[in-house]
């Protein structure tokens, strides 16, 4: 006869969140909880960052000793993860109101953003594993919900959501040190322009042929105004969000058309929302006019694209040319210049000896 497993158990700080953990004994003042402890420390973490939460502080700052903090939260490592938690309280919207998965996946990570906005210090936690408490999970939920229309299979679906995870952390991690060195005056608008002024003189052309014509035009960053106090990294994040939406599309369409490189197929195309014309095409062959005209006029403007870009491309190597070649007739008129000084000079000398 086998003996029965034993039920598996949470660990400490996982049990506290879900609130099934069996409490230690506690103390006698009755005003200290769970609750007012992650509340005080996440108070802490927020005006000076995790660093500077312990567990000496955060008793300290009620008003208890560090050993009636153990009674209720038993290591620092459980408070850390009790924070994380309650900073990760998301508003999850109505699933009853009906949107595409492009909006909702972008909803969900403007609401990872806007947590690590409201908490810069949940950058610094690091990741020890898969989620497991129980607003952490709920966040997963949101975006599988997001994606549910989409055919990916689930491990597909797990990595977009990694992908998309990782962005929000990554950009609000380079926010934050940004905002931080703004604050301190590490970025000061005479400074960075004095900074770029500069530089101009060492991104060569040669050196960085592609770079330089940035630095040249102004578009490398902008040395004047609010932008070089506070750089303006929402645009940014914008863009680079729609860029990760667009490939996950292309994956998409790939899945649709079956297309080397994808899993999936037409039919699977059937469950995806909105007006994706990858999956309407895999479904039905462009018969009809009106779609060949507007498959033609799309070929021909990606080649308009394409030749645009291969004329910028050729124009910017003129360019980079052309300031060579200016650069190399500076040299040599100051070199003859030199030569010029050089020679005046020793007949001077001539003269003043003779």
């Amino acid at each position: 006869m086998t003996e029965p497993k034993p039920d598996p158990e949470l660990p400490r700080g996982v049990a506290l969140a879900w609130g099934v953990a069996a409490h230690p004994q506690r103390g006698p003042k009755r005003e200290l909880s769970i609750e007012r402890i992650v509340e005080v420390a996440i108070e802490i973490a927020d005006a000076e960052g995790l660093g500077a939460v312990s567990m000496s502080r955060v008793a300290s700052t009620l008003g208890f000793t560090t050993m009636s903090l153990y009674r209720y939260v038993t290591s620092k490592d459980d408070l850390i993860l009790l924070m994380q938690e309650a900073a990760s309280e998301l508003p999850v919207p109505d699933a009853a109101i009906e949107h595409g998965w492009r909006e909702g996946v972008t909803s969900w990570v403007l609401g990872i953003r806007a947590g690590y906005q409201a908490h810069p210090w949940l950058v610094d936690i690091p990741i020890s594993g898969a989620p497991l408490t129980p607003n952490s999970l709920m966040i997963v939920d949101w975006f599988l919900r997001e994606v549910r229309t989409l055919p990916l299979d689930d491990g597909e679906k797990m990595a977009t959501l990694l992908l998309c995870t990782s962005y929000a952390r990554a950009t609000s991690a380079q926010d934050r040190d940004i905002a931080r060195a703004v604050e301190a005056g590490a970025i000061a608008a005479a400074t960075a322009e004095q900074s770029l002024s500069a530089l101009m003189e060492l991104v060569t052309p040669e050196r960085f042929p592609d770079l330089s014509p940035l630095f040249r035009a102004g578009s490398y960053a902008e040395p004047s105004g609010v932008d070089a106090v506070a750089p303006d990294t929402a645009t940014d994040f914008v863009f680079g969000l729609e860029r990760i939406l667009d490939g996950i599309e292309t994956y998409v369409a790939r899945h649709a058309t079956g297309a080397p490189g994808a899993g999936g197929s037409a039919e699977r195309a059937a469950d995806l929302a909105g007006d994706d014309v990858a999956s309407i095409l895999a479904l039905e062959p462009p018969r009809d006019k009106d779609v060949r005209e507007a498959a033609k006029a799309r070929r021909e403007a990606e080649k308009a694209v394409r030749e645009a870009e291969k004329a910028l491309r050729e124009a910017q190597k003129r360019e980079r040319d052309a300031v060579k070649r200016a650069r190399e007739r500076s040299e040599r008129e100051q070199d003859r210049e030199s030569r010029e000084r050089e020679r005046e000079q020793r007949e001077q000398e001539r003269l003043q000896r003779g």
